[in-house]
């Protein structure tokens, strides 16, 4: 477990490392921020940059929070632990992802996201996808508590209904990833984005029907 709190700190501090061995090679004013088509809307400080970092460490810093909570929730065990510590890991790697992929946007001042040989849409949906497959993998082992896991009232009414909806939630999740990655594969843009909100929006959809029906058995 030590192990796994050290590989945790250095990811949370990881995008706060790279940023700051690249400002010194940016250039003074950068793309600052792009509209839904990927087109750059504003121009400023390279400073700017270090607002990504911070959000990792801000969601780092949350993520062991709640592990805290939902251990003590779980009573025996570190399941939602371990878990906690997972998905934390996991949006780290995202954020290091997006900080790599925009430090290089603001190295060669791209003013026009959709240039790039890497779309950005494609890029985001493809990592959230390989996210939530890795995620609904663990997702059954939760045990029941108030921050982790498919959490409705009915999912909460009862032991045997919050193991169902976990499991359902775990399956839906490894779907609605896979589905994600192909939409991504296949499609750019906002279309890529419009197709992997509404496979979300599904996902939730069915994942609040089902533990409705669970409860109800």
């Amino acid at each position: 477990m030590k192990a796994k709190k050290i590989l945790y700190i250095l990811l949370m501090l990881l995008p706060l490392a790279v940023t700051l061995l690249a400002l010194p090679i940016l250039p003074d004013q950068i793309p600052a921020h792009y509209d839904f088509n990927n087109q750059v809307t504003r121009w400023g400080s390279k400073y700017e940059m270090l607002v990504m970092p911070a959000l990792t460490i801000v969601v780092g810093i949350f993520m062991l929070w709640m592990a805290k909570v939902t251990r003590k929730q779980e009573g025996e065990g570190e399941n939602n632990y371990k878990i906690c510590v997972f998905a934390g890991m996991l949006g780290m790697g995202v954020f290091t992802a997006m900080t790599v992929y925009f430090l290089y946007a603001a190295f060669i001042r791209v003013e026009n996201l959709n240039t790039l040989p890497l779309n950005l849409d494609s890029l985001l949906w493809t990592l959230l996808g390989l996210m939530l497959i890795l995620l609904g993998n663990v997702m059954p082992k939760a045990k029941k508590n108030s921050l982790l896991g498919l959490r409705t009232k009915w999912s909460m009414s009862s032991d045997e209904a919050w193991k169902k909806s976990q499991r359902f939630g775990g399956i839906a999740a490894i779907v609605s990833g896979a589905a994600m990655l192909l939409v991504s594969f296949l499609t750019k843009g906002m279309t890529c984005t419009l197709i992997c909100l509404c496979i979300l929006t599904a996902m939730v959809i069915l994942d609040t029907v089902y533990s409705y029906e669970a409860a109800k058995v």
